[in-house]
This record gives structure tokens, C-alpha cells and sequence, in this order.
């Protein structure tokens, strides 16, 4: 794949030539805001650039059909329905993507009411409350007084633009080992792998009824949604095309809300200086807490952050310090091979391949295929004896894993690395698998747990997640 994203938009449109005239088109369509007008007492810079990202819940622009084919029913609430603080690192190789819960418990700060224009003191809301009550400045304001970090820039989306952006882009492959649904947000996804159009994408994004996770939980999917966005786009070379780039970016900025310092110089300064990023230098996590279900009166359940972790992740920002464990320099930067990148197109499953005993056996007269096969499934995870036998018949068309019912789960697990496999049900087999090798094999399926976001980045300092390990590969 393409080492680019998303984010490397000014690098793809001055290499064609056709940079400043595209960009300066695309510029002229963003609506302007000034969230910074009258701040005081703002947190230092720091080291590289940080972005704070809100959707807001904005459905003027859908009509009352879209609004009820959507499942977006009832008026706007004017308030921001997600928000993330994203930071690039100065040397432009790693962005950071922190989420953080709309209902949080915040202070807002001192304000004059947007409705009378009356100067209002300091007051217990919920984070998102604070657009409703003061708009992008209130905001932007709030959240630095949070979490420390001085915010640069501020981008604005909603519903309508995040659907076009995605039907732009051709569909969002989203991949889940068990069914999703949730009625509130029109969200009915069966297990596996299922190519998203707008309206699906915003449903996805949008439910929080899916488990008993809630806000988190949807947090963890937006960040999924988000690095399975950049691949989609990175891997279709929407970015080498200018006309196609035009198409998404005017998507993506057409009904976009940003500061006025964020222009066409900065969008083409900053995709050249980052040129040779990718989608494995991106890293998610969610801020710290101690809390989700905080009750305060007057505001029913809020979420509490932890506030030593919380201090210890924004402090890192600040510091431009990665979130996630820094892995080595890929071969790709050796000089070889694709990068050790092949973990990427792992097959999200269910159980753990850990957790598998398989015999292998070969039921070909192809030599070599059972210790072939063998070292391939041990090298995806899967606990193999070692040892391949040869099957009773050698002339064994398709491959087949006989397995215990108990154990079908698992099974599962073992077909996805074994495509077109046949499971044939086995009483009492007991927890070993047996493959045998049909003419069909070329060749195992890497696969991977398809673990929650916080369970995924367990044991790091931040919890945090590279992009590749949140995308479905």
C-alpha cells in the first residue's frame, strides 16, 4: 500500500502540479470560525501541532426524510456529539488521536450566554454542554483548561459532510466478529466484514446501545472507523488522483468549519512535510477514567477522568512523546522486504489463535505441504504440534478441519486462516483440531484477536493502539 493517508492531501496535490490551484479552490469552500478570539491565559505551545476535532450534532442540512431514514430524530441538540484532541508530532511521523467522552464532567469557564449575551461565572456541565453554551471558543477554552494542551487549530464536522465524505471515498470497510445492532442508531451489521456507505458509517459511529460499553465502547469503534477511513483511502489512490482527491476533499471541506489560520499554505506545509507518513505511525487512545457512570445532580450520569493518568497522557502531548510502545524500524526502512507489515492484513477473529491446538496432515501428494502448512499457522499463532502426518488419501480435493462441536468457536477461528476450508463436526475429538490438506491450499491466512480497544493497548502506559492494530486489515 501507498505510504500515505489522509493527512498527506498538500504532498499528493503539489506533485501533481496542480497543488496551490486545487487547494486554493478547496479552501475558498471551508466556513471560517474563530475560536481563539479573546482567549487568555493559554497553555504553551508545546511541541508540534494539535488539532481538536468535534462533530457536532447539526441536522439542518439533512431534510426531515434523510433525518427519519437516519434514525435522527427530533431537533438539534447544538452541541458536539464527538470530540478528539489530535496531535502530529513535530518531526510530522506519528499523530496521536485522544478521544474524549462528550459527557465527561467539566468546569466551564467564566462565559457570556450566545442567547442574552449575559456574562455567566463558572458552572459543572457535561464537556459537550460547552458548545451549546458558548460555541467553538467556549470549547476550544474548556478543553485546554482540561487537559493542558494548547490547542492550534480547530476543525468542525457534521452529519451530512461525514456521510459524503465516506460515499466520496466509494464505502468504509468496517469488520466485526459478531453482529452489531442497535434500533436507535439504525445499526444492523452482521459478523464479518461489511463495506459502509454514509448513512451505515454514521450509524456505526453514532451507537452507543451496541453493549453495555456506551459512550466508550462508541468512542472505540469511531477510533476503528477512523484508521479503517485512512487505509480505504490510502489503499483505493484516491490521493494519486487529482480528480478523485478533489472530489473527497471538497466532501470532507465543503461543509467543514475551521479556524482562519488553518489555510491552503498550512494544508500544503503540512503534507510536505509529511511525506513519509503512514497508517502505522497513527496511535488511539481514550482519555483515563476513573469513573464512566459518575452521578451529579442536576446532570444524571457523567464520566469522571482519572486525573493523575490523565495528567501523566496530556503531559506526553505537550512533550510530543508517542503514546503507544515505539516499535522498530520496519525492514521496509532496513531496505527490505514489505515492511514487516504483513500483520496488517490479519484476519480479525474471535479466539485468540493462542489458544488453538492443530495436527496437521497432508492429503495431497504435493511433498513438503504438511510442514509447510504447519510453520505457517504456528507462525499466525496457532499452538501446532510440529509434527504433520500424512493423510489415509492423497488425492483429498479440498481441505477440511474436523473439530469438536464444543469447540466451535474456535473452528471458526481456524477457517478464517483456512479459506474455503470444509468444518466437519467431530463428538468428542476434544480440544485438538485436525486440517487435512486438500488439492485447494495455497497458502494460510494470517489472523489476530479481534480484541476491545483497551484491552488491545493493556499493559502500555496510555492504553493506546497503532493504527494498524485498531483497522480491520
Amino acid at each position: 500500500m501507498r505510504r500515505l493517508t489522509l493527512f498527506t492531501a498538500g504532498t499528493v496535490l503539489t506533485v501533481s502540479g496542480a497543488g496551490h490551484l486545487l487547494v486554493n479552490g478547496i479552501g475558498a469552500g471551508i466556513d471560517r470560525v474563530d475560536p481563539f478570539q479573546d482567549l487568555k491565559n493559554r497553555p504553551d505551545a508545546g511541541r508540534g501541532v494539535n488539532f481538536l476535532v468535534v462533530g457536532v450534532d447539526q441536522r439542518d442540512a439533512l431534510t426531515e426524510k434523510e433525518r427519519a431514514k437516519l434514525r435522527l430524530g427530533g431537533a438539534s441538540c447544538n452541541c458536539t456529539d464527538t470530540m478528539m484532541l489530535v496531535h502530529l508530532s513535530e518531526d510530522r511521523d506519528r499523530a496521536s488521536v485522544v478521544s474524549l467522552p462528550r459527557d465527561s464532567l467539566a468546569e466551564l469557564p467564566p462565559h457570556h450566554d450566545p442567547a442574552t449575551g449575559e456574562r455567566r461565572g463558572e458552572s459543572r456541565q457535561k464537556l459537550n454542554a460547552a458548545y451549546s453554551r458558548g460555541g467553538p471558543s467556549l470549547t476550544v477554552r474548556t478543553v485546554e483548561r482540561m487537559t493542558g494542551v494548547h490547542v492550534h487549530h480547530y476543525l468542525e464536522v457534521d452529519f451530512a459532510s461525514f456521510m459524503r465524505t465516506v460515499d466520496a471515498v466509494g464505502g468504509v470497510p468496517v469488520c466485526s466478529t459478531r453482529p452489531l445492532k442497535d434500533k436507535k442508531a439504525g445499526l444492523d451489521m452482521p459478523a464479518g466484514t461489511t463495506k459502509l456507505d454514509g448513512a451505515g458509517a454514521l450509524a456505526y459511529v453514532r451507537a452507543r446501545s451496541v453493549d453495555g460499553a456506551a459512550d466508550i465502547g462508541r468512542m472505540q469503534r469511531q477510533q476503528r472507523f477512523v484508521a479503517s477511513l485512512i487505509d480505504e483511502a490510502a489503499s483505493n489512490e484516491v490521493l494519486l488522483n487529482p480528480v478523485r482527491f478533489r472530489r473527497v476533499s471538497s466532501a470532507v471541506l465543503g461543509s467543514v468549519r475551521a479556524d482562519r489560520g488553518f489555510g491552503k499554505d498550512e494544508m500544503l506545509a503540512l503534507g510536505k512535510a509529511m511525506k513519509d507518513f503512514d497508517a502505522s505511525s497513527s496511535e488511539f487512545t481514550t482519555v483515563p477514567v476513573a469513573d464512566s457512570k459518575h452521578r451529579v445532580p442536576g446532570l444524571g450520569e457523567t464520566v469522571r477522568w482519572d486525573g493523575p493518568k490523565s495528567k501523566k497522557l496530556f503531559g506526553a502531548l505537550r512533550e510530543d512523546k508517542p503514546l503507544a510502545p515505539v516499535a522498530e524500524k520496519s525492514q521496509k526502512e532496513k531496505g527490505g522486504g514489505d515492511g514487516g507489515r504483513a500483520d496488517r492484513k490479519a484476519v480479525l477473529v474471535e479466539v485468540a489463535p493462542g489458544s488453538i491446538r492443530v495436527q496437521v496432515e497432508n492429503g495431497t501428494g504435493r511433498a513438503g505441504l504438511g510442514h509447510r502448512a504447519d510453520e505457517e499457522l504456528r507462525a499466525t499463532g496457532f499452538r501446532t504440534t510440529g509434527i504433520p502426518g500424512n493423510a489415509r488419501k492423497d488425492d483429498v480435493e479440498r481441505t477440511e478441519i474436523s473439530y469438536d462441536p464444543r469447540w466451535d468457536r474456535s473452528a471458526r477461528t481456524l477457517a478464517a486462516a483456512l479459506p474455503g476450508a470444509k468444518l466437519r463436526k467431530e463428538q468428542g475429538r476434544g480440544p485438538q483440531m485436525k486440517v487435512t490438506l486438500g488439492e485447494d491450499f495455497e497458502k494460510v491466512t494470517p489472523v489476530r484477536e479481534d480484541k476491545p480497544l483497551d484491552a488491545a493497548g493493556k499493559g502500555n502506559r496510555f492504553g493506546a493502539v497503532s493504527g494498524d492494530e485498531v483497522s480491520c486489515g
